[in-house]
């Protein structure tokens, strides 16, 4: 019997990594590995599309520009699309769905979502308001 090594492939760059990704609202975490040079629009997309071919609830949807993708233990502003998944450390994250009036609003805009930009737009201050809930920082 003839067993052969595994050749490494030279066009991966950078480290792997598994990720898991809690879904506000969902029963449990999507985990899957990624590189760490992926950016963080990667990472949603194949969060949202694995969830929808799990057949999670609540369905959600496939827009990626309408979610945001948050790692709790360093500060509450989302990560930027445009960041290298990698680039925290992290291997936990919480994607949320945008308020309404953010989706919609687009860049002009309602007074609300505004006001959600402005400081009220932390994953923190958005589970408060939308479950009347109290999330410390420690």
């Amino acid at each position: 019997m003839l067993l052969h090594k595994q050749k490494k492939n030279p066009n991966l760059k950078g480290n792997r990594l598994l990720v898991s990704i809690t879904v506000l609202g969902s029963a449990g975490p999507i985990r899957f590995v990624v590189n760490e040079e992926d950016l963080v629009a990667a990472v949603i997309d194949t969060t949202l599309k694995s969830y929808a071919r799990e057949r999670r609830l609540p369905i959600l949807g496939t827009d990626l520009d309408d979610f945001l993708l948050y790692c709790p233990n360093y500060g509450s502003d989302a990560l930027s699309h445009w960041d290298t998944i990698g680039s925290l450390g992290a291997r936990n994250f919480l994607l949320c769905k945008k308020p309404l009036s953010e989706r919609t609003s687009g860049n002009g805009g309602s007074e609300e979502a505004a006001a959600a930009r402005k400081g009220g737009g932390s994953w923190k201050s958005w589970i408060n308001k939308s479950f009347n809930l109290k999330i410390s920082s420690h």
